[in-house]
């Protein structure tokens, strides 16, 4: 019944999505929508890796920036076709998430973070120096967009990144859902709940660590390749200390080791952004008082709610029903 239900709540969130571009044509609208789900989509990846495997790779968002450059240098400079561009961004993301899990299969805690953070700054180093490839601080414009028999991505206030966009996120949902019930994703919670237990009963902790960091950039390399393509460029703020805590910021807000959170927190997150933006530099306080009001009551993010009310209903009904009881036992005495 409860599974029903979730798959009933997924369904009818990709229908209101799918049905949102023909029932609303303004271009911002459009533009915070894109934004919103590929958010999530990254989000969503990261949740595997920190969420389910409880380790703090804080190269995630690196991963996404390296599947962008990879994708605006190979089909800029070298004139690779632009619907490459997915297939390059998730192999360049792949062998970074190799090469920064290789050092931390062993490690744990805030060495885990000191490497994966200094990743992030080392690839921001090779873009501000490889200037005739990256453009340096200006960064790499002009990036073919996709397009198919003259119908560019682009038009109708680029519908087609938007469907392509939301299409990644419903392949991710899919990924995340199938990681959560399946063995591998057992032995990767196994090694975050109880890691010397789950080891003494035949869980490889390197092996199982390294899958983990290579299944989980598929999706950044994916959506960094289209992001790329959308806005036809890419920056070295990619890799920013800014990006970082806005994207851990989702996370943490919408709830981790779920499926639905960091999707409920990109979504939240991003809307809201947008609406304070007149307050200034005053939103990003507003946030920050929200985010903290929120894990104060809800420790699981936005994905505890539900559960919240659900016991709250049934306290209720609970409550209700006493009464009831208390009065049928006293009619019984008094007969």
């Amino acid at each position: 019944m409860e599974r029903s239900f979730r798959n009933g709540a997924a369904a009818l969130f990709f229908l209101a999505l799918f049905l949102l571009p023909l029932v609303n044509g303004d271009s911002y609208v459009r533009h915070v929508s894109i934004i919103a789900i590929m958010y999530a989509v990254l989000v969503s990846s990261w949740n595997i890796s920190l969420g389910y495997g409880g380790v703090f790779n804080f190269a995630h968002m690196a991963f996404f920036a390296v599947g962008a450059y990879a994708t605006g240098i190979l089909t800029k400079t070298f004139g690779f076709s632009p619907w490459l561009g997915i297939p390059i961004g998730i192999a360049a993301s792949v062998a970074a998430s190799v090469i920064v899990c290789l050092p931390v299969l062993r490690l744990k805690g805030i060495y885990v973070i000191l490497v994966t953070f200094a990743f992030g700054q080392l690839c921001l180093q090779i873009v501000l120096n490889q200037r005739d490839l990256t453009g340096g601080n200006f960064g790499l414009v002009s990036i073919p967009p996709l397009a198919v028999d003259g119908f560019s991505f682009r038009d109708h206030q680029n519908i087609g990144y938007y469907y392509l966009a939301l299409a990644i996120l419903a392949i991710t949902v899919a990924a995340v859902s199938w990681f959560a019930n399946s063995r591998f994703g057992w032995r990767v919670i196994a090694l975050r709940d109880n890691e010397p237990y789950a080891i003494s009963r035949g869980v490889p902790l390197a092996r199982t660590r390294l899958a983990t960091f290579a299944f989980s950039a598929i999706f950044p390399g994916a959506i960094g390749a289209v992001y790329a393509q959308y806005v036809r460029s890419a920056s070295p703020d990619m890799f920013g200390f800014s990006f970082l805590t806005l994207a851990l910021s989702m996370l943490l807000l919408g709830g981790t080791g779920t499926i639905w959170g960091p999707i409920a927190g990109a979504f939240v997150f991003t809307v809201l952004s947008e609406l304070m933006t007149p307050l200034g530099p005053g939103r990003y306080l507003v946030t920050a008082v929200l985010i903290v009001l929120i894990l104060r009551f809800f420790p699981r993010g936005l994905a505890g709610i539900p559960e919240f009310v659900v016991a709250r209903l049934k306290r209720t009904r609970g409550g209700a029903a006493a009464p009831a009881t208390t009065d049928t036992t006293t009619m019984g005495e008094a007969r």
